[in-house]
């Protein structure tokens, strides 16, 4: 048993979804997490500034005393590999577990993949598929105006733009016969009944957060380290505009969570170097 709190961080809010999930499959956790809201996106900066990123949000989260990290955002998941974390904190991100999830539910071996340009330039969806399952053909396409759409409310089955978009970006995917379809960027989960009709019924959607979530599950459970469900509950922390991330997090994860944000200056104590 481990009463220490769950870490989880995105740049922003996408993350969130990944909470929603770990709420659901583990409602005696104690959560703590964290959006860099002071500097997003991730989806467009260099490798370079998201390792120093990413090294800073694990600094943060290892501070706060948490027993466990998830990367709930796809963007700093690739960059997983340059990360030296704390070994006695297990870090995790979403790729391994959505190309795993991928693998096992396509029966002709196509895959799609939409995620942030920063993820599909990195190439490394393609590159772990490929050890899993030498003969797929992955899909891929940067889809970058579906984040400020989602977080601008426009998420709903018939608004025009968003349906415009999306039958856009999946249109060379779906008529390349894909059958599975990897949202590989934890706000695309918002919009999934827009990007289910679009896709159609003959292909499944792989939600990156939640495979990754489930395999948190499986983790803690073999190392006998869940908590022992006395002081459950979700604590929220972000860099800039804490009543912003509060109105529009609340749509993310279903319930409100006005006035339980905090706002910290990662430069003041917990840069990594």
């Amino acid at each position: 048993m481990d009463n220490r709190p769950i870490g989880v961080f995105d740049s922003g809010l996408g993350g969130l979804t990944a909470v929603k999930e770990l709420v659901r499959v583990l409602p005696g956790e104690r959560i703590l997490y964290f959006g860099d809201t002071g500097r997003v996106p991730y989806g467009t900066r260099s490798r370079e500034t998201l390792i120093r990123y990413t090294r800073e949000d694990i600094a943060f989260l290892s501070s706060q005393g948490v027993k466990r990290i998830l990367i709930a955002c796809g963007t700093a998941s690739t960059v997983l590999d340059a990360i030296d974390p704390d070994p006695l904190i297990p870090v995790s991100g979403v790729l391994y577990a959505a190309s795993r999830r991928a693998v096992a539910a396509t029966k002709n071996g196509r895959i799609g993949l939409i995620a942030t340009a920063s993820s599909i330039r990195s190439g490394l969806y393609e590159k772990i598929i490929s050890s899993l399952l030498p003969s797929a053909e992955v899909v891929s396409r940067a889809t970058p105006l579906l984040v400020p759409l989602i977080e601008a409310g426009r998420i709903h089955p018939g608004d025009v733009v968003c349906e415009t978009v999306v039958r856009e970006y999946l249109a060379p995917i779906r008529d390349a016969g894909v059958d599975v379809l990897i949202l590989g960027c934890t706000h695309y989960p918002i919009i999934r009944g827009i990007i289910a009709a679009e896709m159609g019924s003959g292909v499944t959607l792989i939600d990156a957060g939640a495979a990754a979530v489930e395999e948190v599950k499986t983790s803690l459970e073999n190392a006998d380290a869940l908590s022992d469900g006395r002081d459950p509950g979700v604590s929220f922390f972000v860099t800039d505009f804490p009543e912003g991330f509060a109105a529009v997090g609340s749509m993310f994860l279903g319930s409100e969570i006005a006035g339980r944000t905090v706002k910290i200056d990662l430069s003041e104590k917990f840069t990594a170097h």
